[in-house]
């Protein structure tokens, strides 16, 4: 075996597949091509209702515009302005519930420098953000009492 193979023939498969995070793979025309267990968790999309699917299965409505401005400016440039970034955004589940998550995205290149698509890693973070969310309401009213006081 030369060095540099892997005694496992589908290991990037095994690494996509069982990822803690969501993997999702968008084609250029924003198609998902890639999706994974951790999307089915935390989306609510099965593989086989996602693939082949639009990503505005994901995206709220009121965030659909923006998105796609930002989509096809990645994908001109052959580049994210968001590389090596976690960004919060809301998202959709399959049962019209939004939740926060945290992405990172990277546009895929092929051999010859052709874009392929959009590649995103998301986690869902809804609950550190509804925590987030009470502790800076709680700490604005404190800071009222404490003005009030003095």
């Amino acid at each position: 075996m030369k060095p540099d193979a892997t005694p496992f023939p589908n290991l990037a498969e095994m690494l996509v597949e069982q990822s803690p995070d969501a993997i999702v793979f968008a084609d250029t025309a924003g198609i998902i091509r890639v999706w994974n267990m951790a999307a089915e968790r935390i989306f609510g999309f099965t593989k086989s209702e996602a693939l082949g699917a639009n990503l505005n299965i994901i995206i709220p409505e009121h965030l659909r515009e923006a998105h796609w401005r930002g989509f096809e400016r990645a994908l001109g440039e052959r580049a994210t302005k968001y590389a090596g970034q976690a960004l919060p955004t809301k998202s959709v589940r399959s049962d019209g519930i939004q939740i926060y998550v945290e992405l990172s995205f990277a546009i895929v290149l092929d051999a010859d420098g052709g874009v392929l698509g959009a590649l995103a890693h998301a986690r869902d973070i809804t609950e550190r953000f509804e925590k987030a969310r009470v502790d800076r309401k709680r700490l604005q009213e404190l800071e009222k009492k404490l003005h009030r006081k003095t």
